[in-house]
């Protein structure tokens, strides 16, 4: 019978007997502590366990009731269970579960009653539901639960996101304690208040021997993500992943870049993980590790250059990160006690690259075009045996293909080569690079005036530039969004002002030119034609627009 009661401590013998036993309260103090069952020497998986467990909510009062359950996360099933809240400070057992399965019951661990959950038969099941009631005077709650596919296949350790107690000190400014005092400290905007949702933070505590205890937080949908560099440019990093896994659950991931792709995910190593939560929209990773960091593939010195970024994932796949880094101004030593803000993440090559574009096709681009559509019948003068109106269409033309092929080349200079992970802005921007280039070099064979052959030029070049256009501020729209991350995105709101203010123009020159065709009335003689007023008004309107697009642009 002591070898049935040692097979059985889990409550379920599923191999040398077929008799069930359940838990008898009082009976299992050893497994209440380690949450590790006693199956003949077997050993907990080391691959990613096919299980995680749901919360009804992500933060609690005293007294409240949060809704836990523990499930598959494909088509496997399970036969035993045990489920326990811990206290993310403390690791002890806090907490009654009120029992509302039929396939779970209620144990007696460290003298509380219904302090932990586990199953009442070997049964194959895909989910099991209880209602954890919360205790006073705990801070932050962790679901944790070892689960028995079969016998000897078991997975320990599977976790919730962190339930955050209201009754705690603010969860997200406590990350802020200590810094430049008892830590260091690393945000962006420098100094920002966690509570605010453009604050990007991570902190390093020496813990003692080669420990540390990194934080990170940061408001995404997919990954916060800190790395150690020996330089500014990404690749040969180490790093450390804070993310929604493929069941939305927020886990720590350690990775190693090789270059501008995704990261190689490697094992988590000496990890232990303090706290993982998400809570409006920001994401948040405690933990300490005491694994070595090292940069080009090989134990580094103590001195780093530290990247912040955050981007989308799918399905626990991370995709590149929303915007250029945070970067440390200088490389830190994460032991100090220091705070230190991050550099300009918006690098002066990409701020020029985007100030180009943009002058580019709204300003001496719309000029141009709306010279050489409106304005050549009105500016009747020559210029060196030229239409005056042609030259000034030429010369604004030309600046807005040398503007487009400077800002080209800035680009792949900041992203040295082509990124096989490129995004739509990058993609639409070559398209519009090859349609510019080749408009300029297809003018110069266009046929005289006189040929029957030019009325085909004329609608390819004038669909040309239309197609260009309509890319360029598509372009720009998906540009803006990148160096504006304030919660109103005024930026990109102003873009569309701009858009509408040129539609404007295009609509009153359209209407004036209908009613001259029309003959409803003709310029008065001796005085500015409507072109000329409706062109100067629609000229400082723009200027004002990019003004304040390049101003934002430069302060991002």
């Amino acid at each position: 019978m002591m070898e049935d009661w040692v097979c059985c401590l889990f409550g379920f013998c599923a191999v040398f007997s077929p008799i069930v036993l359940g838990f008898p309260s009082g009976n299992i103090s050893p497994a209440c502590d380690s949450m590790l069952p006693v199956h003949d020497n077997s050993v907990s998986q080391t691959t990613s366990a096919p299980y995680k467990i749901s919360i009804s909510n992500t933060s609690f009062d005293p007294g409240n009731k949060i809704t836990v359950t523990l499930q598959t996360i494909d088509n496997s099933s399970f036969e035993g269970f045990l489920l326990q809240a811990r206290a993310v400070r403390g690791n002890s057992i806090v907490g009654t579960f009120q029992i509302i399965d039929p396939n779970t019951q209620g144990l007696l661990c460290n003298q509380l009653e219904n302090s932990s959950v586990s199953h009442t038969s070997s049964s194959r099941k895909q989910y099991v539901t209880a209602v954890w009631v919360a205790p006073s005077g705990t801070g932050n709650v962790q679901f944790r639960a070892t689960v028995v596919q079969h016998f000897k296949v078991f997975w320990t350790d599977v976790r919730s996101q962190t339930l955050l107690s209201s009754s705690s000190p603010t969860n997200l400014t406590s990350g802020r304690e200590g810094c430049g005092t008892q830590k260091f400290c690393f945000s962006s905007p420098p100094g920002c208040n966690l509570n605010d949702p453009n604050c990007y933070f991570m902190s390093s505590e020496a813990q003692g021997g080669d420990a540390f205890k990194f934080e990170m937080s940061g408001l995404s949908d997919g990954y916060v993500a800190i790395g150690f560099s020996d330089d500014t440019e990404m690749g040969n990093d180490d790093i450390y992943i804070c993310g929604k896994n493929a069941t939305g659950q927020i886990e720590v991931q350690h990775a190693f870049s090789t270059g501008q792709t995704a990261p190689n995910i490697l094992p988590l190593g000496d990890v232990q993980i303090t706290m993982t939560s998400f809570n409006s929209g920001k994401i948040s990773c405690s933990f300490i590790t005491r694994n070595a960091i090292s940069t080009q593939l090989k134990a580094a010195s103590s001195l780093y250059f530290i990247f912040l970024a955050h981007g989308p994932s799918t399905a626990g796949q991370i995709h590149i990160h929303s915007r250029t880094p945070f970067i440390t101004p200088r490389k830190v030593n994460i032991s100090s006690y220091e705070a230190v803000g991050a550099t300009d993440s918006s690098h002066s090559i990409i701020k020029a690259h985007g100030a180009l574009m943009l002058i580019a096709w709204m300003t001496t681009g719309s000029l141009g075009m709306i010279f050489a559509k409106y304005l050549k019948n009105v500016i009747n003068t020559t210029l060196l045996g030229k239409d005056i109106w042609f030259q000034i269409h030429l010369f604004l033309m030309v600046i807005t293909v040398a503007e487009t092929i400077a800002a080209f080349v800035l680009a792949f200079v900041e992203e040295m080569g082509w990124n096989s992970d490129t995004s739509d802005h990058g993609i639409i921007g070559c398209i519009v690079m090859i349609l510019s280039f080749f408009q300029p070099v297809i003018a110069c064979f266009r046929p005289s005036p006189e040929s029957k052959r030019r009325f085909i030029f004329n609608w390819f070049h004038a669909l040309n530039a239309l197609v260009i256009k309509v890319l360029a501020v598509a372009a720009i729209f998906l540009g803006l969004q990148l160096f504006d991350t304030s919660p109103s995105l005024w930026m990109v709101k102003t873009m569309g002002g701009f858009v509408g203010w040129e539609a404007l123009a295009y609509i009153m020159l359209d209407a004036n030119a209908w009613l001259k065709k029309k003959e409803k009335y003709e310029d008065p003689p001796n005085k500015i034609k409507n072109e000329i007023i409706i062109f100067l008004i629609y000229t400082c309107g723009n200027l004002a627009f990019v003004i304040a697009l390049l101003v934002g642009i430069g302060k991002s």
